[in-house]
């Protein structure tokens, strides 16, 4: 087995979680949305226990968690749901050019449809301007402001208080793809104004593909605020999400959240002290053939981009995949150059040479001595 470094695509399930999960496969088998025998009052009361987990991992309550196939979901549904249902407020929207493509497929899609999207610049790291932001919903207020917590391919922190801040003032939607700090870095919703939306996905810290949420606040008034559902039928999930609860999934999305947040102190000084080392060792290994494109500091632990001058990427994933597993970048846009890079202000020959590695708390310091035999 290949020492597993893309732990920014997906992440292994942990043992906890799937002996949490399997129950809900045999044994309460029962749809939630059923009533009065045990089997559904089961299924019901775990899936409770689910939000509870989750609310308590991200700061928020149990009944602003909506659950969702996964962030890809949740970003779409948040988007069209607040374009849709206040259409007739305006026609803007406000995200970045370093957006996962969740995000930028969905805003092109908006623009197709009449909607007028503003892709904001970042600078060499992937962070936007604050000033710009502020410029930009000064000229012409938004609907929704959408953008990244922590960017997937190079681990860039944006400023979301700040950001948060700048929303709330001019009373405008902001939603953030959070779906690469969770359980990296403490994430607490509630203490960030003006933040009213979130995705996360549980793939992403040791729980099962197919299942996330969407963080949907409260408004002042305690009531949820309102969009447009990107999925009509059954009324689950208050009217948010149709369609009926994967019971196992959601209950491995609770436990990989109660892990997560139990570990999280740990696991994040474990993540850091493992750059660390790597860097060190790839430093000593491969000197000035190397450069590092992320911030030293204000940045996801674990996720290093990094580019071997004159080697083509794929062949290099490719040939090292026997021994290391490592990605040119996001998963889910391998075909194409790195828009992140080329946003950042990247040639096409240094995006072309370019590799993610993410890290796990689980890798120990003598496996990553593997870079030394290359």
């Amino acid at each position: 087995m290949p020492l597993y470094l893309d732990n920014s695509a997906t992440t292994q399930v942990l043992p906890e979680v799937r002996d949490t999960m399997i129950p809900y496969l045999f044994e309460e088998f029962g749809n939630p949305s059923s009533k009065y025998y045990d089997q559904a009052e089961n299924a019901k009361s775990a899936i409770n226990s689910a939000r509870e987990q989750v609310g308590a991992l991200v700061g928020c309550e149990e009944r602003e968690v909506v659950f969702t196939s996964g962030s890809t979901e949740s970003n779409n549904m948040i988007i069209k749901g607040i374009a849709d249902y206040y259409q007739n407020k305006g026609n803007h929207i406000i995200t970045s050019k370093a957006e996962h493509s969740a995000v930028l497929e969905t805003c092109k899609y908006l623009e197709q449809q009449g909607f007028e999207v503003t892709y904001l610049d970042v600078d060499k790291y992937g962070r936007i301007s604050i000033e710009e932001l502020q410029g930009v919903i000064k000229e012409k207020p938004p609907l929704l402001v959408s953008i990244i917590w922590g960017n997937n391919e190079t681990g860039s922190l944006n400023p979301i208080e700040e950001i948060g801040e700048v929303c709330a003032n001019y009373k405008v939607f902001f939603h953030t793809d959070a779906t690469q700090v969770i359980g990296k870095l403490p994430v607490d919703i509630s203490t960030i104004p003006g933040l009213q939306f979130a995705s996360i996905s549980a793939h992403k810290f040791h729980g099962p593909k197919g299942i996330g949420a969407a963080i949907i606040k409260r408004d002042e008034l305690g009531l949820p605020i309102p969009l447009t559902p990107l999925l009509h039928g059954g009324g689950q999930e208050e009217g948010y999400r149709s369609g009926t609860h994967p019971v196992h999934n959601i209950v491995g999305l609770g436990k990989a959240a109660e892990l997560a947040k139990t570990n999280l102190e740990q696991h994040s000084t474990q993540l850091k002290e493992n750059e660390k080392y790597l860097e060190k060792v790839m430093t000593t290994k491969f000197g000035d053939k190397i450069t590092f494109n992320h911030d030293g500091s204000k940045k996801i632990p674990g996720i290093l981009s990094v580019t071997f001058t004159g080697v083509n990427n794929e062949l290099l994933v490719k040939n090292l995949a026997p021994h290391i597993a490592i990605s040119t970048g996001s998963a889910c846009s391998t075909s194409k150059p790195s828009h992140v890079l080329e946003a950042m202000g990247y040639s096409l020959e240094h995006i072309r040479s370019t590799i993610r590695i993410s890290l796990s708390p689980f890798i120990t310091k003598d496996e990553l001595d593997i870079f030394n035999s290359l």
